[in-house]
């Protein structure tokens, strides 16, 4: 379990006293590395309630693409780059600002994935692919 409250270690390396127990508004939960496929969801109650919706895989993504104003529905081919991890790139690994290869062209990823349960994009200038 993760855990979001105060180090129990001091900058010292010594040990705080605790001065009180852990409380179940500072848990955390583990990323989930949203990837290419058929797509995947879970849905996760959070505090207050709420829902957010983990996306484990999916294939297609919403490109909105500033030239002719529209969104289109486009399916992902792969990761080009991913600047959030060395190594999500290789593994096509989608987060927020990563640059997604498309039926489209490329586009930019400018939403969380994992938090919100679906993939926006922007289609990046000059990558438009010429229909």
């Amino acid at each position: 379990m993760i855990w979001h409250g105060r180090s129990r270690r001091k900058p010292t390396g010594g040990l705080y006293k605790a001065h009180r127990k852990k409380r179940k508004y500072e848990i955390g939960r583990p990323q989930i590395e949203t990837l290419i496929g058929e797509r995947k969801v879970k849905k996760i109650r959070v505090k207050g309630g709420s829902f957010k919706l983990r996306l484990f895989s999916e294939k297609f993504a919403n490109v909105y693409d500033p030239t002719q104003k529209k969104v289109v529905r486009a399916e992902i081919k792969t990761v080009v780059e991913n600047k959030a991890h060395v190594h999500y790139a290789r593994r096509n690994v989608i987060t927020k600002g990563a640059i997604i290869l498309t039926s489209v062209g490329k586009a930019k990823v400018t939403n969380r994935p994992n938090q919100e349960g679906i993939i926006n994009a922007v289609l990046i200038e000059g990558a438009q692919k010429t229909q």
